[in-house]
């Protein structure tokens, strides 16, 4: 990922094994990650259980928040694609008794396999 798209706020892809690492004591056992993404130092991690927020906080980012939405709490969910002058996907989440999640990831972060994660994942 560019510096300039970590400063837009756009994400990128990040493998399971990268965020294996970083999840250590947070994943439990049994859980795996399906699909992560990185905004300048916060994560989007969608597990086959529920969805992890990472926010890293402060200048130094040692003090961090980890947020778990099960999927049963989410109630709906909508994707934006990329267009031909639009260089951002979106994504947004809505979750029982609270305001929705909304993140902006760049062109070419794989938004339709977000889309299916959540699809997957909420019955």
């Amino acid at each position: 990922m560019g510096f300039l798209d970590g400063l837009l706020g756009h994400g990128s892809d990040l493998s399971a094994a990268e965020v294996n690492g970083q999840l250590a004591g947070i994943l439990t056992e049994g859980e795996s990650v399906q699909v992560a993404f990185r905004l300048i130092r916060d994560l989007i991690v969608f597990t086959d259980r529920r969805l992890i927020l990472v926010d890293k906080q402060g200048i130094t980012g040692r003090k961090i928040q980890y947020m778990t939405v099960p999927y049963r709490a989410i109630t709906c969910f909508s994707v934006e694609t990329a267009g031909s002058f639009d260089l951002d996907s979106e994504l947004k989440i809505w979750v029982s008794g609270r305001e929705p999640i909304q993140k902006t990831l760049k062109r070419g972060a794989d938004i339709l396999g977000i889309q299916q994660a959540i699809a997957r994942s909420i019955r």
